[in-house]
């Protein structure tokens, strides 16, 4: 019995009995996988049962002819997918068979037919139907892990995007910045789509979400016997990633040894198991992200100040969602459409009322917060659009901007506005004990903005 894989799915469609098993013959033996059917309406049920990746059709056949059945299966897939048809044609119908090739048949041959030319042909149909799937599945993993997957049109989100396309093709490490929920995993998903990198697998970890006794065996493998439970030898991820991209999320958390050897790794393309002597050479490109004020860090000796410049040779940094309101509209849209199709629901709008409330939210959670929120509200909602009271009460009862909920006014003499922000941020500077990140947090601003305004007003911490 042969257990060997065929080599593709076929469909052989003749009103010849003789002609078709003939040809579904010296394709068996070639290791085929070989379906008939008599004429073109049998095919075109075939086809959708079957999905073949090629289909040998006469021209001349009663009913359908190979001409409707090349315009009828180029709709059974996806476009690039449909099946590669080869049509077989009597000498005096040459001429037609190549109005058909233009219409979508992939090849055409004259009866009566040579096994070699027959075999040479399916094989390049063959060739040309999986280079066509491969080129389709790339194209969608682009597009799921590609900036498409980013909603944002916001001057913010431009920067961004306008940035990853410079880094992408480079083989630099980066450092993403954001806080919590801003989705710096999806612009390391995107670097890594755009890259030179992107045939091979994007390998993702977060550093604070394993425990540090196991962290390290996780970053660098380890060898059978290095400690109580291993068991067996362990290919860590940097080793793994070899070749492609490693996101390494909340970089801040790694301890001090762990930084040194990653920093190792940067700098030395090499590796060492947990437990191992074996040197092993790698070429991973390091894409870090973290939420925490690491220049902070370095003061206090949290932060290796070597691993920080060595990661942060380009910077990129995500606006918190308070600063793109006008992108969550749409994603909003893009939240329903995934709530609905993970639920079975059909919540299609959202009404301005309460469009009005996610806009003015000052989404502390950022794009992640304003996902479960959505998600909320769908399974709650009780028709198909979502309304104030499909919200939270801390969204509902947000404060309207015009009840000047900080009881400032402006004074009829008017007001210095640079003297006024210079004070707001002294103030916020005292009150965080002059640790920038908490400072920023306090004014609604980002790290870097905050620090590009202390620098504007010469502001220093007093001795």
């Amino acid at each position: 019995m042969n257990t060997k894989e065929p080599k593709a799915t076929l469909l052989v469609v003749d009103d010849e009995k003789h002609q078709r098993e003939s040809l579904a013959l010296i394709l068996e033996d070639e290791g085929y996988k070989v379906t008939a059917a008599a004429d073109g309406r049998e095919a075109l049920a075939k086809a959708a049962e079957i999905r073949p990746e090629v289909v040998l059709t006469d021209l001349k056949m009663p009913g359908l002819t190979g001409m409707d059945v090349v315009k009828s299966l180029s709709s059974l897939a996806d476009g690039p997918l449909a099946p590669k048809v080869i049509l077989v044609t009597a000498h005096g119908s040459v001429e037609r068979a190549r109005e058909a090739h233009r219409l979508g048949a992939f090849d055409y041959m004259s009866k009566p037919v040579v096994a070699d030319e027959l075999l040479f042909r399916v094989e390049r149909a063959v060739e040309a139907f999986r280079l066509a799937e491969k080129n389709l599945r790339l194209e969608r993993r682009l597009k799921n892990d590609g900036l498409e997957a980013i909603v944002g049109e916001s001057a913010p989100m431009r920067d961004v995007f306008r940035l990853v396309e410079k880094i992408a093709p480079t083989n630099s490490t980066i450092l993403i910045r954001g806080e919590s929920g801003t989705g710096k995993e999806l612009v390391a998903r995107a670097i890594h789509a755009r890259s030179l990198r992107s045939a091979k697998p994007f390998f993702a970890l977060n550093c604070a979400a394993i425990p540090e006794n196991l962290l390290e065996s996780e970053l660098f493998g380890h060898e059978r016997g290095s400690f109580t439970g291993a068991d067996a030898r362990k290919i860590g991820l940097v080793e793994a990633a070899s070749g492609s991209t490693l996101f390494l999320d909340e970089i801040g958390d790694l301890t001090l040894p762990l930084q040194g050897k990653i920093l190792r790794a940067l700098q030395e393309k090499e590796v060492k198991r947990v437990g191992g002597t074996e040197t092993i050479p790698v070429d991973v490109r390091i894409v870090a992200a973290t939420n925490r004020d690491l220049e902070g860090m370095m003061k206090t000796g949290h932060f290796r100040e070597d691993l920080f410049y060595r990661l942060n040779v380009i910077p990129v940094d995500l606006p918190p969602l308070r600063e793109r309101a006008s992108d969550i509209k749409a994603l909003v849209s893009r939240f329903l459409d995934k709530a609905n199709a993970s639920h079975g629901t059909a919540v299609t709008t959202v009404s301005p009322e309460a469009m009005e409330l996610l806009v003015r939210h000052p989404w502390p959670g950022n794009v992640r917060q304003l996902e479960s929120l959505v998600e909320r509200a769908v399974l709650l909602s009780e028709g198909n659009t979502i309304r104030p009271e499909d919200l939270p009460a801390d969204v509902r009862l947000r404060t309207a901007p015009s009840a000047r909920p900080y009881g400032f006014d402006i004074p009829v003499e008017g007001i210095d506005i640079e003297e006024f922000e210079r004070q707001l941020i002294v103030q916020a500077m005292e009150k965080s004990g002059w640790v920038i990140a908490r400072a920023a947090r306090l004014l609604g601003l980002t790290y870097r903005t905050l620090q590009y305004r202390l620098e504007k007003f010469g502001l220093k911490k007093p001795a």
